[in-house]
């Protein structure tokens, strides 16, 4: 009964995001405040009834309900609870669900900003939500429907992908879709400010938390999946190119230039028409990723399904939003008034040369991943676009944006003084190449490039701490006073310093990759297998058997320059139902790098493959990013996104008027 009543909430929602697609547009269009208000209560009807519905799916999957049919694909009543809450969105049908969710919650959120957003902007921008809930809910209703029943039930499900039984994916998604799904509302915000034709620096102000918070945690979605793939997948890598990687990098680099452009919106109203349309881009992206995880034109180990007929609905949904909002842009941009002036040597020039690096970056990444896609469907032929073609197209373009990020957050706004700015980052540029130097003999006969990376990212960190220290020290000036002024800066200051130094740690442990370690070999009992200064020593190989799979473990001993460190474990995992097996990897943590084991088969005279890694200051790729999330997170909390709209005073009445 709970799966029927999840079902009809379904339905009610889309009733209900049609109606807050319909009226309240109306209302702002007529200017009629009544008509308006519609949208905020008409949203949060919306969240309850798609809230409902994620529950009683998830309801379903954890009392293992096997009439219902996406519950007998993709759960087994021996499976631990964690993954099967987890299977809830590890599936096709469920992560819509959870999309729609996600969708719903954060037009709810706008609806009750009444004190932050103005009402006609608010009316507008959650009709604009509607429209895009209303296409996610036909879809799914008619093309992706979570709650089939299957009769007759059967006594078992077949289980979970094995591969996503694994926290990294429990997490992994649910990051991911609130970083796509809250670009939407900047993508709302957008489409409002082109039908009122109205935008200024108080849009930019209101857009900003929006575009902050789905930055933060698209890029948290990213790393975990990054370090997913990197443990889970057994080989060693870190980030691979693979298409749907990239598509969530896509929406991420246009999402790093939104933010900047905002800053600038906000600070000097100017770039209004750039900032629009990067916000219709970067939803854009977000619904292209969208497609190509769930329209089976990629083959790959993120992809959900494999389904042309629900590729061809999304492909229609994207037409529809990509297509009528890029309409919307070509007839209202014009009538937009351009914003302040300033010089190309100034802060704002800084971040509009930032803006255009970032996207060529993103036009790069988007060019080699959909390239092949469409030269298939045109020719039949099929080829492949690797790293080889993303490192020698990528890389130049973003290694000199690293290398002005300190100076455009140096420079001042208006009108800066590149000179002077160079001067304020001596200490940090001379630092660097001491680093970069001292790194050169310290590894000599190594690789050349990675020293340069090691030194490009202090200087990043060191120029990021430069602007705290520039406007809180002064010569002969006391600590106190230096600790108080630096206390009493911008919360967005101190964000965004963090946010770019988090470039510089994650710069840093990419660099540091070159001087990862490989071994490969044969192991019995006893045998060992040396990767740099690290050993490891094959201690025994034991059957293990859990709930839904048996394993074979290989226990290893990791000794360097001959002081044992400890034991780890590696193993080769047979999920029963499914009859898939995985390679579980073997990681020991040593200061912030890693010795990486992983086990290959089990010959039949005993002895098994093993391949070893040992990984130099490897955990900083993703602590740099969960740095980075951290600096987006404060600058959410400065008082200046905090403060409401202005609101006009109320006419004062007859008697104070008298009393005059």
């Amino acid at each position: 009964m709970l799966v029927e009543a999840g079902h009809f909430a379904l339905a009610l929602a889309l009733g209900l995001s049609l109606i807050q697609f319909v009226v309240p547009l109306w209302g702002a269009r007529a200017n009629d405040p009544v008509l308006m208000r519609v949208a905020p209560a008409t949203a949060l009807a919306v969240l309850a009834c798609v809230g409902f519905a994620f529950v009683a799916l998830t309801a379903a999957y954890v009392t293992s309900d096997f009439s219902v049919l996406n519950v007998v694909e993709n759960s087994h009543s021996t499976k631990p609870l964690i993954y099967k809450i987890s299977g809830v969105w590890g599936n096709h049908e469920g992560s819509m669900l959870l999309w729609v969710l996600i969708l719903a919650l954060f037009g709810a959120v706008v609806a009750v900003s009444k004190n932050t957003v103005p009402a006609r902007l608010q009316a507008n921008t959650l009709a604009v939500q509607a429209a895009i809930t209303f296409a996610f809910l036909l879809f799914i209703l008619t093309a992706s429907n979570p709650f089939t029943r299957v009769m007759p039930a059967p006594g078992e499900g077949q289980d979970l992908n094995p591969l996503l039984q694994d926290p990294g994916l429990a997490i992994h998604p649910p990051l991911l879709y609130v970083g796509y799904v809250g670009f939407s509302i900047s993508f709302a915000f957008a489409c409002a400010a082109l039908i009122d034709g109205r935008i200024d620096a108080v849009w930019a102000r209101i857009v900003r938390p929006w575009t902050l918070t789905a930055w933060a945690f698209l890029t948290l979605g990213i790393a975990m999946g990054s370090y997913w793939a990197y443990y889970e997948l057994g080989w060693g890598g870190w980030w691979f190119w693979d298409p749907v990687e990239n598509a969530s990098l896509m929406p991420w680099l246009a999402g790093t230039a939104l933010v900047h452009s905002t800053v600038v919106m906000e600070k000097r109203d100017a770039l209004k028409v750039w900032t629009i349309l990067l916000a219709i881009l970067t939803f854009s992206l977000s619904l292209l990723g969208t497609f190509l995880v769930r329209s089976g034109v990629l083959t790959s180990v993120h992809s959900f399904a494999v389904d042309p007929a629900r590729g061809s609905f999304i492909l229609g949904i994207l037409i529809v939003f990509i297509g009528g909002s890029f309409a919307l842009f070509a007839w209202r941009a014009p009538l937009l008034r351009q914003g302040g002036l300033f010089a190309p040597v100034s802060r704002e020039g800084a971040l509009v040369l930032n803006n255009l690096f970032l996207a060529t970056a993103c036009a790069t990444v988007f060019i080699g991943t959909l390239y092949p896609l469409a030269l298939e469907v045109l020719t039949g032929e099929k080829i492949s676009v690797g790293a080889p073609f993303f490192n020698f197209t990528f890389l130049p373009l973003i290694i000199p944006l690293l290398l002005l990020l300190p100076f455009g957050q140096t420079l001042a706004w208006k009108r800066g003084n590149f000179l002077g700015t160079a001067q304020r980052l001596y200490a940090a540029s001379g630092l660097a190449i001491l680093v970069t130097l001292a790194v050169l003999a310290f590894t000599a006969g190594g690789p050349v490039a990675a020293p340069l990376g090691v030194g490009l990212g202090v200087f990043l960190i060191l120029g990021s701490l430069n602007e705290i220290a520039s406007r809180s020290w002064s010569k002969g000036s006391p600590w106190a006073v230096v600790w108080r002024k630096a206390a009493g800066l911008p919360r967005s200051t101190w964000g965004t310093a963090l946010a770019h130094a988090g470039v510089g740690v994650t710069v840093i442990g990419i660099a540091a990759t070159a001087w990862g370690v490989e071994s490969l070999g044969t192991m019995k009992v006893g045998d060992r297998l040396k990767a740099g200064s690290y050993e490891i020593r094959l201690e025994r190989l034991l059957p293990r058997v859990e709930a839904n799979y048996r394993e074979d473990v290989a226990i290893l001993m990791v000794s360097r320059n001959g002081q044992e460190l400890g034991n780890l474990e590696t193993m080769k995992r047979l999920y029963l139902t499914r009859g898939m097996p995985t390679t579980e990897a073997g990681i020991m943590t040593v200061g912030l790098g890693q010795v990486y084991a992983s086990l290959g088969e089990i010959q039949p005279d005993g002895s098994i493959g093993m391949r070893l890694y040992y990984k130099p200051l490897v955990l900083l790729i993703w602590l740099g990013a969960l740095v980075m999330a951290a600096g987006g997170a404060i600058s959410l909390t400065d008082r200046r996104l905090r403060i409401g709209t202005p609101v006009r005073a109320k006419t004062l009445s007859a008697a104070s008027v008298a009393a005059e």
